[in-house]
């Protein structure tokens, strides 16, 4: 026999079956902050009452199960990745889900999310479909909502004026902590996510640098910009770190490791943009960046031979206007990729057959968009010769390793990444009777690695550790470059961010135009 109920009666036990099973994060998260298991219940009553209000407002009897079933599946994906990797999502990560590629998402699916979505996505799903909705009039089901929301606004202030001291602390000084709660957050974050994508007014692009033009200093320069991914800087030796995970560059001339360097966000679909436009991190939204030339658009204006080359989640729209993109990441070759994708050797070996389609003798600049040391799977980033540190975490599940286990397999993705940078060094000095060449190696944000129970990257900045906000830097100059590189090694310590390479891009590569600001150049100084 199959249950019968009211519209008003199932949504009140679906949000009662979401507050409970579906918030755990919310809840261990808050009760670590206030300690206080009454205000936690209390915080759990309001809860409801949001999630509740929500649903009696938007649903109807005509979509009230589709709508539920929507919500049960996805409701269960974010309870499972906010308690294993305590990602928040919000509207970047929502922006991160859309651009993503079926490569990185493989690495995120494992047996545990498919039983957690088995759970509590599709059972609570087929129990839906056996209950009868009964019909009644919509005049006494409007009556029966009121009266709920009545109840609801008389709760409200009970709760409030019951635990003041804590909503006070909560709204204000925990602010993130309603982040974690689900779905009302993921709702409210892709709503916003729509609103910017779809109904923000369009405004029109912005050419900048339209002066923009080639300074003749003699011998042109060719600078490979390896754009690094999830790297954090203190997992580099040469940064002080206890292993030695820079045996190559630590044997090489003229490398500077920046120990100071700050991310323009957490996650690569902001960050990505955010290094290469003229907006700084504070100025910097996206609609703004993506209808304004950035420094690639610049350096291709004034002349330069610009190459992007890419293995990891695309340019993000920075190199959208330039001919020689090109995006190994679904590369097929055998020796180097697997389902997961390719290793970072792909971009060096095909690196040559591109550089020698270069037939004019203007500067080049290339990028080199790394995987680096994109998690989970960080045991798939390198091959089998780097694993030096083990035993290592060999699952996307990395809350089943041991930290020593997911430390090592990180670590070797550093490692590899010495290796790659040390072959991209020799390129260049196979080069250098022709061109002052030069290496800039920076990462697109840090990486958690379990540190008080958080992992991988993408939590707001305002709370995001500094495991996140501190990706590798790492300069190499040829001697005949025009820098003086005492100059830069006395700058390793200094405070930069991603807001200097805009202009810092322009300077080394000699463009003159009103929009390079010396001020935010990284080596203006030092210029020989």
């Amino acid at each position: 026999m199959r249950v019968q109920l009211t519209q008003t009666q199932l949504i009140l036990l679906t949000g009662l079956f979401l507050t409970l099973f579906y918030n755990f994060t919310f809840f261990s998260e808050s009760y670590k902050q206030f300690h206080n298991i009454a205000f936690l219940i209390a915080q759990g009553i309001l809860l409801f009452i949001v999630i509740t209000t929500l649903l009696l407002i938007i649903s109807n009897r005509f979509i009230i199960k589709p709508l539920l079933i929507i919500i049960f599946l996805l409701s269960s994906l974010a309870a499972y990745y906010m308690n294993q990797y305590k990602v928040i999502i919000d509207y970047k990560m929502i922006q991160n889900i859309f651009e993503t590629d079926k490569r990185e998402v493989h690495d995120l699916i494992n047996l545990k999310v498919i039983f957690c979505f088995i759970l509590l996505g599709i059972l609570p799903s087929i129990l839906l479909m056996f209950i009868k909705i009964k019909k009644r009039p919509i005049k006494s089901e409007i009556i029966s909502r009121i009266k709920i929301l009545a109840i609801f606004l008389i709760l409200i202030p009970i709760l409030y004026f019951s635990f003041s001291k804590y909503w006070v602390s909560f709204f204000r000084t925990h602010k993130h902590l309603r982040m974690y709660t689900n779905p009302t957050f993921y709702i409210y974050s892709f709503f916003k996510y729509l609103d910017k994508i779809y109904f923000t007014k369009p405004i029109r692009f912005k050419h900048i640098g339209l002066d923009a033009h080639l300074q003749n200093k003699g011998k042109p320069k060719l600078i490979i910009f390896v754009l690094g991914e999830a790297a954090r800087e203190d997992h580099f030796s040469l940064n002080g770190y206890k292993r030695d995970t820079n045996p190559q560059l630590s044997q090489t001339q003229n490398i500077t490791s920046f120990t100071n360097m700050y991310s323009c966000a957490t996650a690569t679909a902001t960050s990505v943009p955010c290094m290469f436009s003229i907006y700084t991190k504070d100025q910097y939204n996206d609609t703004l960046a993506k209808n304004t030339d950035n420094v690639i658009d610049i350096l291709n204006r004034a002349g330069v031979n610009v190459i992007w080359l890419d293995n990891d989640s695309g340019s993000k729209g920075v190199a959208n206007r330039i001919k020689n993109y090109i995006d190994f990441s679904g590369a097929k070759n055998p020796k180097y990729c697997q389902k997961s994708g390719c290793i970072d050797q792909i971009l060096l070996d095909n690196l040559p057959k591109y550089f020698n389609k270069i037939k004019n003798n203007n500067p080049v600049f290339i990028v080199l968009h790394t995987k680096g040391s994109h998690g989970p799977a960080y045991y798939k980033r390198y091959p089998k010769e780097f694993e030096k540190f083990k035993p290592v975490c060999k699952t996307n599940q990395l809350q089943k390793c041991k930290k020593e286990e997911v430390v090592n397999a990180y670590d070797n993705t550093i490692l590899y990444t010495d290796y790659f940078l040390k072959q991209t060094i020799n390129f260049l000095k196979k080069h250098q009777n022709k061109y002052q060449v030069a290496m800039i190696y920076v990462a697109d944000h840090g990486e958690s690695l379990g540190e008080n129970g958080i992992y991988l990257h993408g939590l707001p900045y305002f709370i995001a550790p500094d495991a996140q906000k501190h990706p590798a830097t790492i300069t190499w100059f040829s001697k005949e470059f025009d820098i003086n590189q005492t100059c830069v090694n006395n700058l390793k310590a200094k405070t930069f961010s991603h807001d200097n390479l805009f202009s810092t891009i322009l300077g080394l590569m000699d463009v003159k135009t009103k929009v390079y600001n010396p001020k935010l150049d990284m080596f203006y100084k030092c210029k020989k």
